[in-house]
């Protein structure tokens, strides 16, 4: 692995994904989510809420990172609003 350049941040990014999807594996087995209907036009486990605001997230980074010049706390913090929403009503 010598040959990607981890920094603190990417390795708190992966770390985090991984923990995301660790968490939601054991809330699966625990708990089976049954698929419903939010705001997204589509039926939804809680699996596909959790992709859809994380591909979401990544477009409001990208958005961000090309079209201003702001700190990237404020798409973080848009980004940890909109997976909250996504979640909960999506």
């Amino acid at each position: 692995m010598g040959w990607m350049a981890w920094t603190l941040p990417s390795a708190i990014f992966f770390s985090t994904i991984g923990c995301m999807l660790v968490g939601m594996t054991i809330w699966e087995l625990r708990s089976p989510s049954i698929s419903r209907r939010g705001f997204i036009p589509l039926e939804t486990s809680r699996g596909d809420r959790l992709f859809i605001s994380l591909l979401s997230s990544a477009f409001i980074h990208l958005a961000f990172v090309g079209f201003t010049d702001f700190s990237l706390l404020v798409p973080l913090t848009i980004a940890i609003i909109w997976l909250l929403i996504v979640m909960k009503w999506g």
